[in-house]
């Protein structure tokens, strides 16, 4: 899928981003260069959606800024965002702001001490909080200060074809509540002939694939616990556990496919169903007669208690920036209450912010789509903020990819193996 498609140079930057650890890997600013204001530079996503939102925002800040002018690109050309980014910090060329930084990168780039603790701001923290609320914990390194401010978020549901479902004699709106009934649908929709697969997660091996299968239950199974809590690994659990036997059970009985598919699945009618975020919306808008519905879990949760992967994208500054003053208060600007209305609108991505439904009651009443979404927002949880968060997913990834999907050995002595190797990693600085 689109958004997956440009994640999936992520993984070429993986031995670069272990390996840049020049710096001290406590981040951090001057005091003088917190209080410095004047212009500065900032990167955003290539996303359309997000240039047409980013280029308004700057426009409406320099035009009652003249003496602290933002200058605003998309960020550089490369195999990733994540390696683009730590390039820059090891060279000392980062821009003051970047608005697309990865929560699981976030930790790798305050050891290359490229980040600047917003915590340090006199009223870093009390911003952070009073605009995400609770939601903000998850965000904060491993010392709690916050080196990235949490920004807007893809909360994943099950993406269900309701002309494939049809087809099948399910109906358009079924119960996939528990795995039970989400396995009865899925069988039923393969022997049918509705479909080639039920659903058709990436097979691939890159670290960030647990987001999109694995994750998103075991939040939702867990009540919204992750994969390390406590600076621990929870894999061994008995939840992580089923959550992984359930979708060895999916590959085992030819539900999902096991290769990675050259194209998109979901809109080419090879599979069913899907596990995408509200951006898919557009996406798929003239291309697939769409309902969604929250990831199932072992014996159901209802709707509003449901836990999921927030496919986040948060904003970093950066330690090369000499006027952080300056992007303290654009970081602030860009993330008003006007201006997450802004983003709202023109992306239909979800700002992580506090009552976010009530805040933009009006936008969910006028694009009903993405009220689930909205709902949905207020209950995730994102990756492991350490220094070694990509090294432990990929430990993660590695396990699923044998154990689950190829289905070779148990999925607890695979599980085990990965969550020792977490925890040795987790104790690395």
């Amino acid at each position: 899928m689109q958004r997956r498609k440009l994640l999936i140079g992520i993984a070429a930057a993986t031995t670069l981003a272990l390996g840049l650890t020049a710096c001290s890997g406590s981040g951090g600013s001057t005091t003088d260069a917190m209080k410095a204001h004047g212009p500065i530079t900032i990167w955003y996503s290539n996303n359309a959606q997000e240039v047409q939102w980013g280029k308004a925002m700057v426009d409406s800040w320099n035009s009652s800024h003249p003496k602290e002018q933002i200058k605003a690109q998309e960020v550089p050309a490369g195999k990733s965002t994540e390696e683009v980014i730590g390039a820059a910090i090891t060279a000392g060329t980062t821009p003051c702001l970047v608005f697309n930084n990865l929560p699981a990168a976030t930790g790798q780039f305050q050891k290359q001490g490229g980040l600047v603790d917003l915590s340090k701001f006199s009223d870093g923290n009390s911003y952070i909080n009073g605009r995400s609320g609770s939601a903000a914990a998850q965000y904060k390194s491993p010392n709690g200060d916050y080196y990235q401010m949490p920004w807007k978020s893809n909360p994943v549901m099950i993406f269900l074809n309701k002309k494939i479902f049809e087809k099948a004699g399910l109906g358009d709106t079924p119960d996939l509540s528990t795995y039970d009934k989400f396995l009865a649908a899925s069988k039923k929709l393969t022997s049918s002939g509705a479909a080639k697969y039920a659903i058709y997660p990436a097979p691939t091996s890159e670290f960030f694939q647990p987001n999109f299968d694995f994750l998103p239950l075991y939040a939702a199974q867990t009540g919204g616990k992750g994969m390390v809590e406590n600076g621990k690994s929870t894999l061994t659990s008995q939840d992580a556990i089923t959550v992984a036997n359930f979708w060895k059970s999916i590959y085992s009985a030819g539900l999902a496919g096991k290769e990675q598919y050259q194209g998109d699945a979901f809109a080419d009618g090879k599979s069913a169903m899907a596990i995408v975020g509200p951006w898919a919306i557009a996406y798929y808008k003239g291309k697939v007669d769409w309902s969604s519905v929250p990831v199932p879990t072992k014996d159901g949760v209802s709707a509003d208690q449901t836990y999921t992967f927030p496919d986040a994208k948060n904003i970093g500054m950066y330690t090369s920036c000499k006027n952080q003053g300056t992007a303290w208060d654009v970081l602030k600007y860009a993330t008003s209450k006007d201006q997450d209305g802004k983003l709202l609108n023109v992306t239909g991505q979800m700002p992580i912010r506090d009552q976010l439904q009530t805040v933009y009651a009006s936008y969910f009443a006028a694009n009903p789509a993405y009220k689930e979404f909205g709902a949905q927002a207020a209950r995730t949880v994102d990756d492991p903020s350490g220094p070694n968060t990509i090294a432990q997913m990929q430990a993660l990834r590695d396990a699923y990819t044998k154990s689950v999907i190829s289905g070779s050995g148990s999925v607890e002595d695979a599980f085990k193996t990965a969550s020792d190797k977490i925890d040795q990693l987790q104790t690395q600085k």
